[in-house]
């Protein structure tokens, strides 16, 4: 089962898909469910109404598209009316309707953590020093977009850039989260393309604007749960533009891991349910082989994280 936020006439709703098929979380709790949320909590009408809800309601949710997957099978009085009740779609009838996925959390409560030279090869392609302490860095809230967005390419760069990602969504909120402890405080995983304008990024000196500019975070497609990562140092991640693959790494290559990563971070700060970092990017970056490998409108940017799925999105 997979997390997702999506759109349909005009209104955003939470999404857990099945294979093909998606379901309306709030509907299957209406039709379905016996799950009492108590008054003063808010409804899971957004993703981070759900991950604030926590992990009853996240196996509550699995229960009930359980139950819904038994009377497809099963029961096809009851699948009718789950179908006519709009509790259910198939992801292509959604397109069909004028929806769309959008970004798991399409607007994020905080800043995106994301780490620097987290990839060895990386480090060496931008001629710099593994570090040998995470470089965090933040790129603001406003900058997500979701599948099939366009990125925009603004008039203050000249150098805009891909960087495919693995990004780790917290569920589970903490402050000196020992590294071992570390992976059950993480809700699941999904795909980040941190756009970067390279020539700002170098002329200010720090990396806040020139990763934080609007479409500056393609993310999606979904979130998977992490009880169906059980590695996230074992994922291949690939990135190609225009077909052209670009990046191909393993997850293991990171420099620090997942764990690691969230045991530095909340050494002194807290995290918080929906808190998104990115772990950085592996080698193979449009820098790295001048103007031509840069990103140009028109472009298409696939970005493929094992077990994850598939982010795409063209450049404008």
């Amino acid at each position: 089962m997979r997390y997702a936020s999506y759109r349909l006439n005009g209104a955003d709703r939470v999404g857990l898909i099945e294979e093909d098929r998606i379901y309306d979380l709030m509907e299957l709790i209406r039709l379905e469910g016996e799950f009492e949320l108590p008054a003063e909590d808010p409804r899971p009408r957004t993703m981070l109404d759900v991950l604030r809800l926590g992990p009853e309601l996240w196996s509550h949710a699995r229960g009930l598209v359980e139950r819904a997957e038994r009377h497809r099978t099963s029961d096809p009085d009851r699948w009718e009316v789950l179908k006519a009740q709009g509790s259910v779609l198939l992801l292509q009838e959604l397109e069909a309707r004028g929806g769309r996925l959008v970004a798991p959390i399409p607007r994020p409560a905080k800043n995106l953590v994301c780490l620097g030279r987290n990839y060895r090869a990386h480090a060496v392609e931008r001629g710099e020093e593994v570090p040998e302490v995470p470089v965090f860095f933040t790129k603001a809230p406003t900058c997500v977009i979701g599948p099939g967005e366009p990125i925009r390419y603004p008039e203050a760069t000249r150098m805009l850039d891909y960087e495919g990602e693995l990004a780790v969504v917290i569920g589970v909120g903490g402050r000196q989260i020992a590294k071992e402890h570390a992976l059950d405080h993480v809700f699941g995983y999904t795909i980040l393309n941190d756009v970067t304008a390279r020539d700002l990024q170098r002329r200010h000196g720090q990396w806040f604007r020139g990763k934080s500019l609007d479409t500056f975070g393609p993310m999606g497609p979904w979130i998977v749960p992490a009880a169906e990562v059980p590695d996230p140092q074992a994922l291949r991640i690939r990135t190609w533009v225009n077909g052209e693959l670009r990046q191909d790494a393993s997850t293991s290559q990171m420099v620090f891991s997942v764990a690691e990563t969230i045991a530095w971070l909340s050494d002194g700060i807290t995290l918080e349910p929906g808190d998104i970092l990115s772990t950085g990017t592996p080698a193979g970056v449009g820098e790295s082989g001048g103007d031509a490998t840069l990103l140009h409108p028109g472009d298409v940017v696939r970005i493929e994280v094992e077990g994850i799925g598939t982010l795409e999105n063209r450049v404008e």
